[in-house]
């Protein structure tokens, strides 16, 4: 388990990343309670189709990033908001990984439920999971890049 402190930076993160208008719209949920990071894992898998399995791949942190669905742009800012702390996360020397399937879980009745207990009310659309941990083993070699996706006009 990465430290309070450290996830606390990524959270942070998140929190400055860029957002439309700056309405700061996304919100950020840190999951460190095990019950409830398994509950996630559970639901998670049950929309993929492979119940049993855990798709947060054994990662003890889980931050759940929902867009509040008010502002147009609740997509975009919660996705940047991901994208913010995966570089912390990886500045920190953490792994982390998005996980899909967000918008499902907090649609769903359990979902609004797990909301509800925590205080959090309005309207919000999940826009995904960032699992947060320490790397089993070295960090793999990046893929090349596919041609003909970058364009300069001078």
């Amino acid at each position: 388990m990465p430290s309070a402190e450290l996830l606390s930076k990524i959270a942070e993160a998140g929190l400055y990343a860029a957002s439309g208008m700056n309405r700061q719209s996304a919100l950020i949920l840190e999951i460190t309670d095990r019950a409830l990071r398994d509950r996630l894992s559970a639901m998670n898998a049950k929309i993929m189709g492979r119940e049993g399995t855990d798709p947060f791949y054994g990662a003890p942190a889980v931050f759940v990033v929902l867009g509040n669905r008010d502002f147009p742009t609740y997509l975009y800012d919660g996705s940047l908001a991901i994208g913010n702390m995966m570089l912390e996360a990886h500045a920190l020397g953490l792994g982390s990984c998005w996980i899909h399937r967000a918008k499902e879980e907090f649609d769903s009745a359990d979902g609004k439920d797990i909301l509800a207990s925590l205080g959090i009310v309005g309207n919000y659309e999940g826009i995904g999971h960032l699992i947060v941990g320490y790397a089993d083993g070295d960090y793999p070699d990046a893929p090349e890049r596919r041609d003909g996706r970058y364009f300069v006009k001078q």
